[in-house]
């Protein structure tokens, strides 16, 4: 199954949305002095610490920033802090340091957000907040994404250019399975991907014991090297090859 879709992924990543004439990064405006980094937000689950390796979506972020030294923006954050990475990314946006985002400046984000359970759901809200202040995003990808009170996780703000799913459908807790855009002209859904652990269970032994008995599917999801795998090379796509040689591999479990 990992190698159906990640055969899918490449193919459509190599396509442009319906209705676009241009590249799928937003263009950069002219005679820009100060280019912006290329900024990745991960969103952890549930009561998860930002700095918590145990858990994929911070192991992705460590990946990012090994490789990535200078030129990318990784940062991982609670999924009850959105306001918090919101604002982050408004003074990253903000090269000139005035204390306000020019059209310039809006246009010139290259912003990938990701996250899993509650971080999945914090993402599409944070990419709807950024849509209210005219700011375009890349990428989001949720992984058994789970809407918070007072969120909408399944639709995707028009202000994304692409955005994934990956999900399953087992157990007390489990994701979304399937988001679908608020314009489809604007924005490409690359798939909704299911995963089924039933015959082929995943042991997660470094997670928590209540994770493993009481959402085991859930937590499954989360330390499965295939779909995390996967989303790493989602973000890649969006990235500038890493100026050092030697990708940094996963080493979950």
């Amino acid at each position: 199954m990992g190698t159906w879709i990640r055969i899918v992924l490449v193919f459509l990543s190599a396509f442009l949305m319906p209705g676009q004439t241009g590249p799928v990064h937003p263009a950069v405006a002219a005679g820009a002095s100060t280019m912006p980094p290329a900024i990745v937000i991960g969103f952890v689950g549930g009561y998860v610490k930002h700095d918590n390796l145990v858990h994929s979506e911070v192991q992705v972020a460590a990946h990012l920033s090994e490789d990535y030294p200078a030129g990318v923006y990784v940062k991982v954050f609670e999924n009850y802090h959105g306001q918090r990475a919101h604002k982050e990314i408004l003074q990253l946006l903000d090269a000139n340091h005035d204390g306000s985002l020019s059209v310039e400046e809006k246009l010139n984000a290259r912003i990938i957000i990701y996250g899993h359970s509650w971080g999945g759901s914090e993402s599409i809200t944070l990419a709807r907040k950024l849509e209210k202040d005219g700011i375009p995003v890349l990428l989001t990808i949720q992984v058994d994404s789970v809407a918070k009170r007072g969120q909408n996780d399944a639709v995707i703000p028009a202000n994304v250019v692409q955005a994934a799913n990956f999900y399953q459908t087992k157990g007390l807790l489990h994701g979304r399975p399937e988001i679908r855009a608020t314009d489809p002209a604007r924005t490409q859904i690359i798939g909704n991907f299911r995963f089924d652990y039933r015959t082929n269970p995943l042991d997660c032994a470094k997670y928590p014991w209540f994770d493993r008995i009481f959402v085991k599917p859930h937590t499954e999801i989360e330390c499965d090297p295939t779909v995390w795998d996967q989303v790493e090379d989602l973000i890649r796509m969006q990235l500038p090859p890493p100026k050092e040689n030697g990708i940094a591999r996963r080493a979950i479990q």
